[in-house]
């Protein structure tokens, strides 16, 4: 069966074609390199001795996404992850946003009515919760108004998909919200590779301990938490790919119970970004030099996830522990330096 992942050169993406292709599905790319590489495709090959179908296509043009699917009429599966992520540049460039991560939903969308099999996956976020007034935070947890036009985007997505899902029973959709992704594979052929300074917390720490930054910020100290500061749940990028591929062969074997569903991704417990270092500290025996500053507007205190209903009905749970990710994303930053 041929899959459509788009995104697909992208951190979470590239890991979900691997573990696709390991299942012996047939994967088709298409990413427009603009926050990616193409040397992701040979990481890709390297680890599973198969090399993806890749189009290089910006999704935003509706007349290219509909040559696709016109070239690949035997899709039987899309797996969205196409989407810019960056919260701060969203508040500063909010139609960017809106334009790269709704236009492009609705035009998928809109191409898969025409399939015979339509299965579609959407890669979603626990941005969608906000600052939750309980923990762990449940798929029934309210959806909050969006503290950015980021966050906005995954819950008008949820929104439209959910719409278009009650007038067209035969699509299929499963949305994944996601909590805090880490990690690399463990083979250290792909990972996280930020362009640019960091946005997310673990790429910051690699690239500190590998004399790339200066040092490591820690955005407040004063939390209402054990040791003050914030408090994520970090889920290894291996178990949320995996996630991706159950949650598709569900879809395509029909075990779902209706056209929209929406599942937390998460390991169930919260850690510290104190612990974080720590663990990271510990697995490599590298000592970060790091800072506790002033708090950063938008950041909540804690969120982590209840992951009940995604171990019992999709029948999947986190295998891989934070000490792994931290280990395998210190492998990661060490070789694609030691290579440039």
């Amino acid at each position: 069966m041929k899959i459509l992942v788009t995104g697909g050169l992208g951190y979470i993406g590239s890991h979900t074609a691997v573990e696709l292709q390991n299942e012996g599905y047939d994967v088709l790319i298409i990413d427009n390199l603009s926050n990616s590489s193409i040397e992701v495709l040979d990481g890709i090959q390297a680890i599973t001795g198969k090399r993806p179908h890749f189009e290089k296509l910006d999704l935003k043009h509706k007349q290219d996404v509909r040559g696709v699917f016109k070239k690949h009429p035997d899709i039987a599966g899309i797996i969205h992850f196409a989407a810019s992520k960056a919260v701060g540049e969203s508040v500063q460039n909010p139609l960017m946003y809106y334009e790269n991560n709704i236009n492009t939903l609705v035009y998928i969308l809109q191409e898969l009515e025409g399939l015979n099999q339509k299965n579609f996956i959407f890669s979603s976020s626990c941005t969608v919760y906000g600052q939750a007034d309980k923990l762990p935070i449940t798929e029934d947890a309210p959806v909050k108004p969006a503290e950015s036009p980021y966050g906005n985007t995954k819950q008008i997505g949820e929104e439209i998909i959910g719409d278009t899902c009650k007038v067209n029973s035969n699509l299929k959709c499963v949305a994944l919200r996601y909590f805090n992704p880490i990690g690399a594979h463990h083979s250290a052929r792909i990972g996280e590779l930020p362009i640019g300074i960091p946005q997310n917390l673990v790429p910051y720490i690699t690239q500190t301990a590998i004399g790339l930054r200066e040092q490591l910020s820690v955005f407040g100290g004063d939390y209402p938490t054990p040791d003050g500061t914030c408090i994520r749940d970090y889920i290894h990028v291996v178990d949320l790919a995996k996630a991706h591929v159950v949650a598709l062969q569900r879809l395509i074997e029909n075990k779902n119970q209706s056209n929209f569903e929406i599942f937390n991704l998460g390991t169930g417990k919260g850690s510290s970004v104190l612990e974080a270092i720590q663990s990271f500290e510990k697995v490599t025996g590298e000592k970060l030099n790091y800072k506790i500053v002033e708090r950063r507007e938008g950041d909540i205190t804690a969120a982590y996830a209840e992951t009940s209903k995604a171990e019992k009905i999709l029948g999947w749970k986190t295998e891989l522990s934070l000490d792994d990710a931290m280990s395998s994303a210190w492998k990661w930053e060490q070789r694609i330096r030691n290579k440039i």
